[in-house]
């Protein structure tokens, strides 16, 4: 969800125009025409609306909507209620402040076909990337602790114990009261790291990854791919990293059999590129770190 907000400022700046300007002509034209319903909560700077990414247990997209479907109209009333003190928003606006389930439904259903259409095509080079920039977290903890990773996180991170210091595009304190602070790298942030307005919101500092130019050029790295791990199993490979699936989903993806997508989903987890784990009846299969590392085409 922070992706898909964070892409929507890409989207409409020429900020990192280097970096994002390849993406930009190719999703721009893509961008569904109820996109306006995002960039009405998202303007081309500033704040946006923080009931757009939800905190959730899972990573998934599906969970994220969920929870932006069930957002307690108390919250969507306080959040825009600070978009009108930055601008006028626009009249359906209302309904969405008065916790219209129409409203808000027709918002989520809005992000579902924005990240469809402008985001999915490069999702597995995005979560590759981020797969990469954790484990690049586990090895700096590894190998210095909390304070090594604190200082690496960013190059205006200043850690002094027990405060962080990092550049904000404003003014900002953040007390964590005794709560953990989560770091999310992120491949659409831009510049300075970024968190949510309210601060009873989950602490979480969203901050900005290192990018190759041409990423989003991807036909070479599947090819790439097919070559060291073989077709078939690149395509299984592939198709978990989408988001976890059973056995049989992973069948489905790759119009594979059954035995097939098993086979294949064995060897990788035994190349330690996915995990799998009991799920009821079925077996489900997660991609790794070192996995989304070798989708996007990079170096761990």
């Amino acid at each position: 969800m922070w992706e898909t907000l964070l892409s929507l400022y890409r989207l409409r700046t020429r900020t990192g125009e280097v970096t994002f300007e390849e993406w930009r002509r190719s999703a721009g034209p893509k961008a569904p025409a109820d996109t306006r319903l995002l960039t009405d909560l998202v303007p081309r700077s500033g704040y946006a609306a923080d009931f757009l990414t939800p905190v959730t247990d899972d990573l998934t997209l599906a969970e994220g909507l969920e929870a932006l479907r069930l957002t307690p109209r108390r919250r969507l009333r306080q959040d825009l209620s600070i978009l009108v003190g930055v601008r006028r928003p626009p009249s359906w606006t209302t309904a969405l402040a008065e916790g219209r389930a129409e409203a808000v439904v027709r918002l989520a259903d809005a992000v579902e076909r924005y990240f469809e259409a402008c985001l999915a095509p490069y999702w597995t080079h995005v979560a590759g990337r981020i797969g990469q920039e954790r484990a690049r977290q586990t090895a700096l903890m590894a190998d210095g602790g909390w304070e090594r990773l604190l200082e690496d996180l960013h190059p205006t991170a200043r850690w002094h114990y027990p405060v962080l210091e990092i550049g904000y595009p404003v003014d900002r304190e953040l007390h964590l009261g005794g709560r953990g602070l989560q770091l999310a790298p992120s491949f659409f942030c831009q510049g300075l790291p970024i968190t949510f307005l309210d601060g009873d919101y989950e602490p979480i500092l969203v901050y900005p990854v290192e990018h190759e130019l041409g990423w989003s050029a991807l036909g070479g790295t599947r090819a790439s791919l097919a070559s060291l791990l073989g077709r078939t199993r690149a395509k299984v490979l592939a198709a978990i990293g989408e988001s976890p699936c059973t056995t049989s989903e992973v069948a489905r993806r790759t119009a594979t059999t059954l035995p097939t997508a098993s086979q294949q989903a064995s060897a990788l987890r035994g190349a330690g590129l996915v995990t799998s784990r009991q799920n009821g009846q079925s077996v489900l299969h997660s991609i790794t770190s070192l996995g989304l590392a070798l989708l996007a085409g990079g170096s761990a």
